[in-house]
């Protein structure tokens, strides 16, 4: 091992993630040119790898397939012996699990990340090798909602220190959504059609089939089109639902899309309908970006994103009035949903800007090792 840093001089950071997104990739960018040392552990199969290899960011490709991958624990080990890294900041529940065994015997600080709100408790095994392994020094919450979550847990005396729990969001930038909107003509669609939009993976928490009885609820002569972008395809008991639709002729699902923020861009309003967990869609904040408006449910973190009745509407979950009363005052009032699309445009420039992100999480790494 190197001698010991320079305390006048940043911490050197190891960031052990997957397949990266924007966002994450303009982070660790952002923090080298901030002064950071910083190097990435990922997957060379994401579609930001070589953005950060052409950056010289990537110390070894990385894809671990566990919670106890051995030789992405090897890798992560032999990696940490190359340099004096003071900060291991790991971005999902399998690089955090990995990254705390490789650094076993190593003075070094662990930051996990968490996105979503659940899937953690004293009772389970799994979760104590994770983000409640007492190495973890600090847990950077997307939301306020997650942390709030987070403090919340306990199991008599036990309980995660509020000095641990710090809400960062995942920033954005305006310049990275350039798409021209895309032709939905392939889906029957002609241009001046109100569309409705609605992207997400197949699982029941996202509430497609709110949404869809939403769409039955609409008066007749609201003629609006619904859009499904994701896999929710494959799900079979939300296309029989879609077929028994009074609306079946406008609800099209389009599978997977590289173009899915296109498709929002093209569309009048967005709509999340979740249940539970959301933590801070980036589906949400991809469509605020190109000024389409959003309609989300109180879930999770989605009300610190949309403020209700001005960048959007916000409504309870589990209602599809409630979504139908939305989606219907917005085709009534197509001045109402410009203005408050223009907003939310300006919210995600004004509020969740990477740049905030870039130096939140760097006076995080220099409160960690000393450096204020």
């Amino acid at each position: 091992m190197n001698d010991q840093p320079k305390q006048n001089a940043l911490p050197a950071i190891l960031c052990l993630t997957d397949a990266c997104d924007r966002p994450e990739t303009e982070l660790f960018i952002g923090l080298r040119n901030a002064g950071f040392d910083v190097d990435v552990m990922c997957n060379p199969k994401g579609r930001n790898y070589q953005r950060l290899v052409d950056e010289g960011m990537v110390a070894q490709p990385m894809a671990l397939k566990t919670r106890f991958d051995k030789d992405g624990i090897a890798a992560i080990r032999e990696q940490l012996g190359k340099k004096r890294y003071e900060v291991i900041h790991a971005y999902n529940p399998r690089a955090l699990a990995c990254g705390i065994k490789a650094s076993k015997g190593m003075d070094v600080k662990i930051v996990a990340y968490r996105g979503v709100i659940g899937n953690i408790s004293f009772l389970n095994p799994e979760s104590w090798i994770t983000f409640l392994h007492p190495r973890v020094n600090k847990i950077v919450c997307v939301a306020d909602a997650i942390k709030e979550y987070l403090a919340s847990l306990r199991l008599l005396w036990l309980r995660i220190p509020d000095s641990k729990l710090q809400r960062i969001y995942k920033g954005h930038d305006l310049g990275w959504y350039q798409a021209e909107p895309a032709d939905l003509s392939e889906f029957g669609i002609q241009e001046n059609d109100f569309v409705i939009c609605c992207t997400g993976r197949n699982s029941p928490r996202k509430g497609f089939d709110v949404l869809i009885e939403a769409m039955d609820e609409l008066p007749s002569d609201v003629n609006a089109h619904l859009v499904l972008v994701g896999n929710v395809d494959q799900n079979e008991e939300i296309r029989a639902l879609a077929q028994k639709s009074n609306r079946a002729d406008r609800i099209h699902f389009t599978g997977f899309r590289n173009d899915a923020p296109s498709i929002a861009a093209a569309s009048d309003v967005f709509v999340l309908p979740s249940k539970e967990r959301e933590g801070l869609p980036r589906a949400v904040i991809e469509s605020m970006a190109y000024g389409v408006t959003p309609v989300v449910t109180s879930v999770g973190g989605m009300p610190e994103l949309v403020e209700d009745q001005v960048s959007g509407l916000v409504v309870a979950p589990n209602s599809s009035s409630a979504l139908a009363g939305a989606i219907e005052r917005l085709y009534r009032d197509r001045d109402a949903a410009t203005r408050f699309g223009q907003a939310a445009r300006e919210r995600i420039a004004s509020n969740f800007h990477t740049s905030y992100t870039v130096q939140e999480t760097g006076e995080l790494y220099k409160a960690l090792t000393g450096r204020v």
